[in-house]
């Protein structure tokens, strides 16, 4: 029998090893990382800096990948808008996602006036330190920031320049995580006007890159999430027997 399938879409300045941390624990789910242009395997080919090329590639990306059987997207920070904008072209398309699994983000609407990618160079690199989740050493080597700073800022306007706050939702259930020290982590219920479907969340202790410190309870609401179509699935069988 054939796994469901789970997408992962990365946060902005990451690729497809940006879960590294979380594959061990999906050996049940046949996984996924997908990345965008500009980086990782991908390194040849130019940034996209529209949201709705950058929504399209992923698209395409998952679309080639389906097999027929269940599948889930998860997304986390920039991956998270992402996901609810493929989660929606392919409902648009007639694959419909089991669920969507979303993290480090309070949704669309949410504090939209930011523009983070249009910092001075000592203003932006302070963002980042907030943020966390780029070591230190990273960050004060001028010729690795010489490559990674024209990855972070164009995903970060993708992260905050996309005009999705009046998204559709979609037919999906939705759930949500959030750090408990992320800034707008108590708006978090946002995400449930983005889902026809059933909303949950969940707040964990921990700063934006809160998600390290949890593959196993992630994993498990994955799990939860993909259990739970199943049951429906069988409750339908058993109705319309």
């Amino acid at each position: 029998m054939k796994k469901p399938q789970l997408f992962l879409l990365h946060f902005a300045g990451g690729n497809c090893h940006s879960f590294n941390f979380l594959q061990p624990f999906l050996q049940d789910f046949e996984v996924f990382p997908l990345e965008l242009p500009g980086r990782g395997k991908r390194i040849k080919e130019d940034l996209l800096a529209d949201f709705n090329i950058a929504a399209e590639d992923i698209f395409n990306q998952v679309l080639t990948r389906l097999n027929g059987n269940p599948f889930l997207i998860y997304g986390h920070s920039m991956g998270a808008k992402l996901t609810l904008r493929v989660g929606n072209l392919l409902e648009l398309a007639g694959r419909m996602p089991v669920a969507l699994i979303v993290s480090g983000n309070a949704g669309p609407g949410i504090n939209e006036d930011k523009e983070t990618y249009l910092l001075g160079y000592n203003d932006f690199i302070l963002a980042l330190e907030r943020l966390g989740g780029i070591p230190a050493e990273v960050i004060r080597d001028q010729e690795l920031m010489a490559f990674f700073e024209p990855v972070l800022r164009v995903d970060f306007r993708l992260a905050e320049n996309n005009n999705m706050k009046n998204e559709q939702p979609v037919k999906a259930p939705i759930f949500a995580l959030m750090g408990s020290e992320e800034e707008n982590a108590d708006h978090i219920s946002n995400w449930a006007r983005f889902t026809h479907s059933n909303f949950e969340h969940d707040i964990l202790n921990g700063d934006h890159f809160f998600i390290h410190k949890y593959p196993a309870r992630i994993a498990k609401i994955i799990r939860q999430c993909y259990a739970k179509h199943i049951m429906l699935q069988r409750k339908a069988i058993m109705k319309n027997n």
